[in-house]
Formats: structure tokens, sequence, C-alpha cells
């Protein structure tokens, strides 16, 4: 079979809102009319129509024999603005001591953080549920996909990068770090408060404490969760690990989830990735596998078997026409060996 990475497009809407109703994410939800919205304005987002507080890059990757999108992934150039700050809790501890009784103790604490110069994020993870664990790596692919095009074009993305992990939830899809802390200083259930704070933050500005929570008075269930990543998550967790990606101290207001972040020049995709020119493939060994993006026209990247020799690539003719590249094109080429299971 052969799959492509390619940019979102306005008649993708349709495979896209269906492969998100299989799952529950708030920022690609399984709902027509925002998908729609998502695609404008990521097609705005690569034709550079948009400033970096407003871009979004929605990416999907497709089985190009069934014409079938099945996977997709999001990059949010800038997530933390003046307008729409980016909130956390910042993970601490603090010593106490009795001199008097002669012991002391570390406490851990959480304080609410605000950001108006936020990261790039990066979100919108998905793959049709009949696609995975196959030998391809199919989420593997449609997850690095992203970083090619932040290797080709750097200067749209911020120079560090954050990817806010799904923590364990209860079957009903509740949040035990919520219902412990969130609901009673808002009053809102967890679904419709995460909901909500994707364009408004400002009932979290104004109705969450300013003062240091100290972890050892919240509920054991809560504390179970916090920072810890559910067990469908943790396949993406280990590929980011993998690639240069760790735990930042930080986690999610609404549910515990725990941050990843990495400086964009360090994510190894984008740190090992090269331009180069494509030459004209004869008796040539394609000893390593890469991603190979496109420069030209619209953004399109696939797995494939390369090699490179003086700032020149070689690569098989079936990923050219893929592709569609011809000899003496541009691509970035990144190596595919990175760790992670998917």
């Amino acid at each position: 079979m052969s799959f492509i990475i390619r940019a979102a497009r306005a008649d993708d809407v349709s495979q896209l809102t269906d492969l998100a109703k299989q799952f529950n994410l708030l920022n690609l939800p399984g709902n027509k009319k925002i998908i729609a919205e998502k695609i404008a304005r990521s097609e705005a987002s690569f034709a550079s129509e948009l400033d970096k507080t407003k871009a979004e890059y929605l990416f999907v990757l497709e089985d190009l024999e069934e014409k079938l999108v099945m996977g997709s992934s999001l990059i949010i150039a800038k997530h933390g603005s003046d307008d729409v700050p980016h909130c956390y809790f910042k993970i601490l501890k603090r010593d106490h001591f009795s001199k008097d009784l002669g012991i002391g103790f570390i406490h851990q604490v959480l304080r609410f953080q605000l950001d108006t110069d936020g990261p790039t994020e990066i979100g919108g993870l998905l793959i049709d549920k009949s696609y995975r664990r196959r030998p391809e790596k199919l989420g593997k692919q449609i997850s690095l996909g992203r970083f090619v095009y932040m290797g080709m074009y750097p200067e749209r993305f911020e120079s560090r990068v954050l990817c806010e992990l799904t923590p364990p939830l209860t079957e009903e899809g509740r949040s035990e770090f919520w219902e412990a802390l969130g609901r009673r200083f808002t009053g809102l259930p967890y679904q419709e408060a995460d909901g909500l704070s994707q364009t408004n933050k400002e009932f979290i500005e104004s109705l969450f404490p300013e003062e240091d929570i100290y972890l050892s008075l919240l509920d054991s269930k809560a504390r179970l969760v916090l920072g810890r990543v559910g067990e469908a998550t943790k396949p993406a967790q280990h590929l980011l690990e993998s690639i240069g990606f760790s735990y930042l101290d930080e986690v999610d207001p609404f549910d515990g989830g725990p941050h990843y972040g990495a400086k964009t020049a360090n994510i190894l995709p984008i740190k090992k990735g090269q331009r180069v020119r494509v030459a004209e493939s004869k008796e040539v060994n394609f000893k390593s596998l890469g991603l190979i993006g496109c420069y030209e026209g619209e953004f399109r990247a696939a797995v494939s078997g390369y090699e490179i020799k003086e700032g020149q690539v070689f690569i098989p003719n079936k990923t050219r026409s893929i592709l569609n590249l011809d000899v003496d094109q541009d691509v970035f080429v990144t190596p595919f060996d990175y760790g992670g299971k998917k």
C-alpha cells in the first residue's frame, strides 16, 4: 500500500469528520462545521495569510489505494497570546521543617501560571482504528510528518514546542483531578469547562486560586492521575521522548495531564533533517529509511528509502511518482528510525 502525508484540503471534510468521530479530541472534534473551519484556517496558514498567533496547520495521512483519509495531526503555531493566554499548573516543591519537633516535610504544590508569549503546540493526532498496529507505523508517520514541515519552515514557529498529553480518565470520560479541584472553583463539569477554555480563558483567570495548592490536600484519586499518561496515549509519549521531548513538571489545569516540551531546534526530525536536491536514481542501494518532504506546490511527504551523496538525494521512482517529484527539485530529508511504537 502507498501512503502520503499532506496538507488537509476542503474536500477532506467528510472523511476527516468521520475519523474524528472515532475519538474525542477537543482540538479536533467530530463536528463537520468545526472541521470545515479548521481546514479553512489551515489552508490560509499554509498560504501564509495568517500571522503566527492565528495560524494552525492541519495534516492528513491518506491511503492512496483506497483514497481514504485515515490519519491526522495538527500544529498550532503559537499557543498563548495576550488575547488567549496559555494556562497551566507548575509543579513545585516546598520544604517545611519544625525545629521543636526535629522533623520536616517536602510538599509538592501546584502554582497557577499564565503565558501570553506561548510556544508552538502539537495535537490532533488520530489514526483510524482499523489501520492501527500496521508494519508501516502509520501513527509514527503522521506524527513525525509535521516536524518535517517545521524543519522546512522554522520561521513560522516558536523556538519551543509543547504537547499536552491525555491523562487517565474514567469510563465516563470524567477527570478525577478536575472533580477534586477545578469543579470546586468553577462549578462547571469537566467537558464543559475544557471545551469553553479553547476560546475563553477569562473564567479560569478569575476563578482559579492565585495561591499555591498543596497536593496533600487533594483527594487520593486526583493525586494518583496527576501528571500521568493514559494507556491509549503512551505510544505517543514514548515517541515524543525518543525524539527529544521531556516532561516539563507542568500539568493541564483541567485534567492534570502532563505537558511535554522541547526546544524546536533540538527535536530530532528537525535537527537531523537537511535540504537536498533530487538526483536521477540509477543503481543505488536505498539503505536508509526516511521522511521526504516537498518544497514545491502543496506540502506533501512520504516515508521512503533514500541515499544521500554530495548534497544530492536518490529516492525510488515510486516515491518520486507519489510525491510528484522531478529531478533537480529540492526536498527535506530526515531519518525515520527513531524509537517509539504505534
